[in-house]
């Protein structure tokens, strides 16, 4: 069976920095794109970041580059996002997907296999 757990999540003030993680049971990571995800209340899901199997081509929202790093572990079957300069419109829930190929795409609809979520709230 195919899971992902994600950890990490949790309050943080404003500028702060926090580290999501990723971990698949029942599958090899490293043959799949893998996505972050994140929805806030009322609205869509929006692609935070992606990362290609193989070449590891990465892909962040313009709302998040310079300040966000995805990587993958493989060897663990892991994926990490390493969040910094946190603002409060980061907060939602954020969600890691695995994609059925090995290239990213950003659109949440290409992706086949999710998480349960991790909620970061950034707040003072």
């Amino acid at each position: 069976q195919l899971q992902f757990v994600e950890s990490g999540g949790g309050l943080v003030q404003p500028g702060g920095s926090l580290r999501l993680s990723c971990a698949a049971s029942g599958f090899t990571l490293e043959n799949y794109a893998i996505g972050w995800f994140r929805q806030a209340p009322g609205k869509e899901h929006e692609g935070v970041s992606c990362i290609s199997s193989g070449d590891g081509t990465t892909y962040y929202a313009d709302s998040v580059k310079g300040r966000f790093t995805i990587s993958r572990d493989n060897a663990k079957n892991m994926v990490d996002l390493q969040m910094k300069s946190l603002k409060p419109e980061d907060t939602a829930a954020y969600y890691c997907a695995a994609r059925s190929f090995r290239t990213y795409l950003p659109e949440s609809r290409e992706y086949d296999y999710w998480g349960q979520g991790t909620q970061v709230t950034v707040s003072s």
